[in-house]
């Protein structure tokens, strides 16, 4: 093993332009993966910002007992898809109203009798804010005997749903496309530097090394080179991140966990990279 290490760090100071080359092709193919990473983290953290508004609202017959809608609450509260129930009385709802709708603040002020009805608002847990379940929701509200009118937004909650999957559909399809351009342009890069040693590996082969014996140094090599150009990336991402972050618009950056997996992502692309170059070329021998 130790021969092996040897071996590949040997090869970063015998052809230093060839590996700083293969690095920097690494780096900024992932670069640009990276950057597509970030639209990507942003758009679902705005449409996580925007689901969190989701909110179904139950109509409070009017003179139904509070002790009948404190029992029905502790029912909503209780279903496995609702976060968080909130009981609005008829006073807070105008009260609210005066604050919100301030061009009419005169009018609702002069009033003698408020007309807005009690209401229970409903928040549902992250993983159920899409259509089908805000709709089941809404259906199992009416069915409460104190429950005079249910509203929840059906077209906004259906549109909001539908752009979710429009965003996890072209993320998927861009982000495979760029991964494999930026796959064949790095075992591209690492077909360079096996290449470049071919000779060496035909006298290897002559004094009897196995394949394996030849392979693993290159796919060290590869992984090394890989894993160093992860790094770059996410180096550059951050760069890229930290300039619109301050100039442009508030935005995210990727967590912990998605940086290392960009960078294992690289480790991995070189892994494979150098497998199949080396590879080819060994059956060529």
């Amino acid at each position: 093993m130790n021969l092996v290490v040897r071996e590949s760090l040997l090869a970063f100071k015998r052809a230093p332009l060839l590996s700083a080359l293969s690095v920097t092709t690494i780096a900024f193919s992932l670069f640009v993966l990276g950057l597509f990473g970030l639209v990507a983290v942003n758009l679902q953290d705005a449409l996580r910002s925007v689901a969190e508004r989701v909110e179904i609202v139950a109509y409070i017959l009017p003179g139904t007992p509070i002790e009948a809608t404190a029992i029905g609450l502790k029912d909503i509260e209780a279903f496995p898809e609702v976060q968080m129930a909130t009981y609005v009385s008829e006073d807070e709802a105008l009260e609210r109203a005066r604050a919100e709708l301030v061009e009419f603040r005169d009018v609702l002020r002069e009033l003698e009798r408020n007309p807005l009805p009690a209401s229970v608002e409903v928040k549902l847990k992250p993983a159920f804010r899409d259509a089908n379940h805000v709709a089941a929701v809404a259906e199992r509200l009416r069915s409460f005997g104190f429950v005079d009118d249910v509203r929840f937004g059906r077209d906004w909650v259906e549109k909001l749903d539908r752009l979710r999957q429009l965003a996890a559909a072209v993320g998927i399809a861009v982000g495979a496309a760029f991964a494999a351009v930026a796959i064949i342009i790095i075992g591209t890069t690492i077909r360079m530097a096996v290449l470049q040693r071919s000779r060496e590996i035909a006298i290897m082969r002559l004094v009897g090394a196995t394949d394996g014996f030849i392979r693993r140094p290159f796919l060290l090599q590869g992984a090394i080179k890989g894993l160093l150009g992860g790094a770059v990336a996410v180096g550059l991402s951050f760069a890229a991140y930290a300039l619109i972050d301050r100039y442009l618009i508030q935005a995210a950056f990727f967590t912990r966990e998605q940086a290392a997996a960009i960078v294992g992502f690289g480790a991995l692309i070189g892994l494979l990279g150098s497998a199949t170059s080396v590879g080819r070329h060994l059956k060529r021998v």
